[in-house]
């Protein structure tokens, strides 16, 4: 459902959101640690750029940071900067004008399944996701955790 630069940006700005207090961190270091090819992430986080949640900055002290705290950003914001509104817009399987001209067999279905989408990406924080990584040892990479959450400390 979610575009593999989605994948991407949400992976990033939840390890931004663990670095917060660290400033500005290079995206060569976001790429190695979350194991995302650079090229492909530096568009994404361009992206983000432009949507005013990350800045950037050139030099050797250089790289993106979130622009506002991770408390305000929600998921739902990560998702529209990156893929837009299609997802909420669109039939599962694709009929043009499903609900509004005649709904697809699954448009019950996925309507509400939507609402249930829609409302955990507008609760959740980075902040709150960035916590669970820390707090319960979750992952946002397939690297070894462990490594992963001890270069964090």
């Amino acid at each position: 459902m979610l575009s593999q630069s989605c994948k991407y940006g949400i992976r990033a700005v939840i390890y931004l959101a663990l670095k917060e207090k660290e400033g500005f961190v290079s995206i060569n270091e976001i790429s190695k640690n979350l194991d995302v090819p650079f090229h492909f992430l530096t568009k994404t986080l361009q992206m983000l750029t432009q949507k005013k949640l990350l800045q950037s900055n050139k030099g050797p002290k250089g790289g993106v940071r979130l622009s506002i705290s991770a408390e305000r950003i929600t998921l739902m914001e990560i998702v529209l900067a990156i893929d837009g509104a299609k997802l909420f817009e669109q039939c599962i399987i694709g009929l043009p004008g499903c609900g509004v001209l005649k709904s697809c067999p699954l448009h019950e279905e996925w309507t509400a399944a939507l609402e249930i989408i829609k409302r955990t990406l507008n609760e959740k924080t980075l902040s709150h996701l960035a916590r669970r990584v820390k707090d319960e040892s979750l992952r946002i990479t397939d690297l070894n955790n462990a490594d992963f959450l001890s270069a964090l400390e």
